[in-house]
């Protein structure tokens, strides 16, 4: 038996490095891909400006690169006006490049045309090699804000969203829920989770899919949620597991009952729920303090993160919440829910300034 164990183990080591050079071993060939679409798109655009050529230049090659490869689909026509849009959209963008402001001076070197000619090239930025060409073509597409889109190419790259995950972020407005959400993860939150944390946490959730009228109690509110609970946790971002409502907890001779519970699993922290119909009230926090605390002691288990608290109300003042968090020390969001599928008219008002938001995304290297 002892033996068997030993070539199990065995087993499992040699799939697991064949798993990891099988990743590393694509990541190479999608950066390979990313540089030959970029210099087919500079080719493009450069041919285009050096002989006045119009449209139908790319849909000749396209034709022409079909008949020559015949199993890659990567040639269509469309496909190349991409690969040019590429090109022309982040030639210019030095924000993406790790070297700054340096980039604008050097970003063009010398180098060899097939043809032997000598040529200026324009170097791609190396982040957009991090990513698959059909996320990056989603990302220049759906963003046209060059803060927005290094925001999505960062979080692509750092918590591997598929496609869809990275369409369902960008139509949710993930970007401005990000920079205008109130919580105190950046002084409560483990550095390594705390993007991650942010990005769970909405600032305003829709939950329209209730199909509520503007009037309803907080029990009611809590019934239709879970009824819908699907929905729900669609809504909530995607990576949560539910566990309870109406959980209880006894603590020191007192029965205590958390609307909502669940568990985020790319944070592994339990997410506690407190549903109010009304405006925030700073008591509200101090509450939820005192939950999270209990279920750090009664419920979390040792492998698990500290636990973190989301207080939904329908309305709140921007000012009391600020203040009501920073005294806390247990890692609490507050977010507002409305029962339409429009972003609240007042969101953009709350955003930082570009200055701030690109001081905001450079820390999310």
């Amino acid at each position: 038996m002892e033996n068997l164990a030993i070539y199990d183990d065995f087993v499992k080591d040699i799939k697991s490095l064949i798993y990891q050079r099988q990743y590393e071993t694509m990541k190479v060939v999608n950066k390979a891909l990313i540089q030959l679409y970029w210099e087919i798109g500079e080719e493009i655009y450069r041919r285009q400006q050096e002989q006045g050529w119009g449209k139908s230049v790319v849909e000749i090659l396209s034709k022409e690169l079909q008949k020559e490869f015949p199993r890659d689909r990567g040639y269509s026509a469309r496909n190349l006006w991409l690969m040019r849009s590429f090109y022309v959209e982040y030639s210019q963008n030095t924000i993406l490049h790790p070297m700054g402001a340096e980039l604008e001076e050097n970003s063009q070197h010398a180098n060899l045309h097939p043809s032997g000619a000598e040529i200026n090239r324009v170097s791609l930025p190396p982040l957009l090699a991090e990513i698959g060409w059909k996320k990056n073509t989603i990302i220049m597409e759906k963003c046209k804000d060059r803060l927005m889109r290094e925001f999505y190419i960062k979080m692509t790259k750092r918590f591997g969203w598929t496609k869809d995950v990275l369409i369902n972020n960008i139509e949710n407005n993930a970007y401005e829920k990000f920079l205008v959400n109130q919580t105190n993860f950046d002084k409560t939150v483990a550095e390594k989770y705390k993007n991650q944390a942010k990005l769970a946490v909405k600032d305003d959730y829709n939950f329209g899919f209730l199909e509520m009228s503007a009037e309803h109690s907080e029990h009611e509110l809590e019934v239709a949620l879970m009824q819908k609970i699907r929905a729900f946790l669609i809504e909530m971002g995607g990576k949560y597991s539910y566990i309870g409502n109406q959980y209880h907890v006894d603590f020191a001779d007192e029965d205590n009952y958390i609307d909502i519970l669940l568990f985020h699993r790319q944070l592994r922290s339990l997410i506690a729920i407190d549903l109010k119909i009304g405006d925030f009230l700073p008591e509200y926090a101090g509450k939820m303090q005192y939950y999270l605390a209990i279920l750090d002691e009664k419920v979390k288990l040792p492998e698990e993160n500290p636990s973190i608290g989301i207080i939904v109300c329908k309305n709140k003042n921007r000012l009391k919440v600020e203040y009501a968090l920073k005294t806390s020390n247990a890692p609490i969001g507050v977010a507002t829910y409305t029962l339409h599928d429009k972003l609240p008219d007042d969101m953009r008002k709350f955003l930082p300034s570009p200055e701030e938001i690109a001081e905001i995304i450079k820390e999310l290297d």
